[in-house]
Parts: C-alpha cells; structure tokens; sequence
C-alpha cells in the first residue's frame, strides 16, 4: 500500500473543504472496501478524510419518509425496528450484505458507493477500463460469469454489488449530497450512470461531494416489501441476481408494483417496462412470465452468464409467490 496523508473530521462541511483542497483525496468511513482496494492496488489514494465520527449517523422516521444518515452503519439502520417494520425489504437487503462484522462498520454512504467485486477491476496487473480509462476490459472475452447481462456497453460489462442500493431504487429514495457548490438531492434512479465510454465514472458524485443523508419516502408499498438475493453460498457473498419487490394488490389485480434488480445490470437495475407488465393485470404465473421476458427482452449475456437471463425470471417469480401468492 502506498503511502497517504490523513484528516479526521467531525463535520460535513469541513469534510468537503478538505477534500476540495487537498489533491487525490478520497473520503473513509468503515473501510471495509476502500482498504482492501488500496491493499490490492486497485486504487491509490494521496489522502483519506475521515468521515466516521461525523454527526451524519441520525436514523429517524416519519408519516412521510425514513431520513437516514450517511455515516449509519448498515447494522444500525438494518436492525432499526421502525425500518423492519415500514421498510422490511431494505432491512433484508441490508442484512442479506457482507458479514456481520463488516455490517457494524460499514456505512451507508460507503456502501452506496462501493466499487465493483469484477476481478479484472481489483488486479493491479489487468487492464480495466473502469480503473484505467483506455486500457481495455477483459472481461468482453474473459471470464464474466459474475457481470452484466443488461446495461453493459463494448468498454464495461461489469455490475454493481450494493443489495442496499437494488432495495433503495425499487423505494424511489432520493440520496442528499453535499458539495463545494453547496447540497443537493439526486434521485437515486439518477445516480448511478451506465459505463458507455466511461465506466470510470459510475456516479453523479464529484470527487468531493459527500454522502450526507438518504431518504425513502413512506408508503404502504414499501410495508410490503420484500429482498431476494440468490448467492453461490449462504455465508456472505455478493449476489448471483437480487430482486427487491413490493406489490399492492386489490383482490388478484395489481394496483401498484415495485421492482430493481442486482446481479443482472451494470448499475442497480430497473426497468418501468417489467412494472407496466404487471400493473392493472391480475397476478397470474402468465403475467410474471411476460414481465420477466420483459426484463431480459435486450439482455446481452456471454458463455459464462448466460444462465442469469433464466435465473432472474425464475427469481422474479419466486418474490412475487410470495408477496402475492400466485402458485
């Protein structure tokens, strides 16, 4: 690991002033991630803003929205009992993530912004275009048994491993940033960008802006929501395909569905088409079935994950069996 400079804060606005003024910095909260990349060489760093003791860490909930900090841990926010009770797919997702020690220390903002588990991307010796702009990616002729099948272009296949961010974009949460211009909300449909020539940037973030908040409006929806994460083992693993669902029905007819996507897309993945399949039909094995050859209709896969186009079909149903009893 090369070597770096290190600033504690204990507030929001000072982090952002010494990540604007100080060249190749990065923000640290658990670490979890962002170590092991620096370890490994897959990123480097000149200095890292210490964000954890920031007073970003406030759960709290309302008649209208769940606000939660950025600098909560994923422990903190999974465990908490108003988000089990109104938001029981994000608190599945949460706890369908990592182990739990990386859970109490990893933090919201953190995860939200993790890198990609693709192993081209985390070996020093391989060309990756989202590490390296211009110098290639592998995995178009590699090994890509974990990667995308929707949303990848002809300079990144790779998919992004945050459960959290797949439960937060099927709730339409808005994530609250904070910059040198000042804060601003981003939808978290608009946050995360699709690689085209530059997978290199994966986000709406400039390089100082910090994650402050995130909130998830509250609906009955999102009461019955649900997290499915099928994984090559029960221990923590990165998800295979995930599907956070939640579905309003009157009788058999869906008044109101949510759906996103991990595993399968080159960003947490959604698609209105697969919900408009759904919405004012009656919940038949016949309607599941158009909407998850809805999902997959432009699915581009390889030898290596060819396989996910069935899967997540299969996993769309299992979820919706059981939120809406169809089998």
């Amino acid at each position: 690991m090369r070597a770096f400079g290190y600033t504690a804060v204990t507030d929001p606005a000072q982090a952002v002033r010494v990540a604007a003024s100080t060249p190749h910095s990065t923000y640290i909260a658990g670490g979890t991630d962002l170590l092991n990349l620096m370890r490994d060489g897959a990123e480097a760093h000149g200095h890292l803003v210490d964000v954890s003791r920031l007073n970003t860490r406030r759960i709290s909930l309302d008649s209208r929205r769940l606000r939660v900090g950025g600098a909560a841990t994923m422990s903190e926010v999974a465990e908490d009992p108003g988000v089990r009770r109104a938001f029981p797919g994000l608190s599945e997702a949460l706890l369908a993530s990592a182990s739990p020690q990386v859970r109490n220390m990893a933090s919201i903002g953190g995860n939200l912004l993790q890198r990609t588990r693709c192993g081209y991307f985390r070996d020093e010796a391989s060309p990756c275009n989202k590490r390296t702009a211009g110098s290639g990616c592998p995995a178009i002729e590699g090994h890509s048994r974990g990667h995308a099948i929707l949303g990848g272009s002809d300079h990144c296949i790779a998919t992004h491993p945050s459960d959290l961010a797949v439960a937060l974009l099927s709730m339409d949460a808005q994530v609250h940033v904070l910059g040198s211009r000042g804060p601003r909300v981003v939808p978290i449909a608009d946050f995360y960008l699709l690689p085209g020539t530059t997978p290199d940037r994966e986000t709406v973030m400039d390089s100082e802006d910090l994650i402050t908040r995130v909130d998830v409006p509250r609906t009955p929806l999102a009461t019955r929501s649900r997290y499915l994460k099928l994984r090559d083992r029960a221990t923590f693993e990165f998800a295979v395909v995930s599907v956070a669902a939640s579905i309003q029905l009157r009788g058999r007819v869906v008044q109101d569905v949510r759906l996103a996507f991990g595993g399968v897309g080159t960003r947490p993945w959604r698609d209105q088409r697969v919900e408009g399949a759904l919405r004012g039909r009656p919940l038949t094995a016949a309607a599941i079935r158009e909407a998850g050859q809805a999902l997959v209709r432009e699915a581009a896969p390889r030898e290596d994950n060819r396989f996910k186009v069935e899967l997540v079909q299969r996993a769309l149903a299992s979820i919706l069996d059981d939120l809406g009893g169809v089998r």
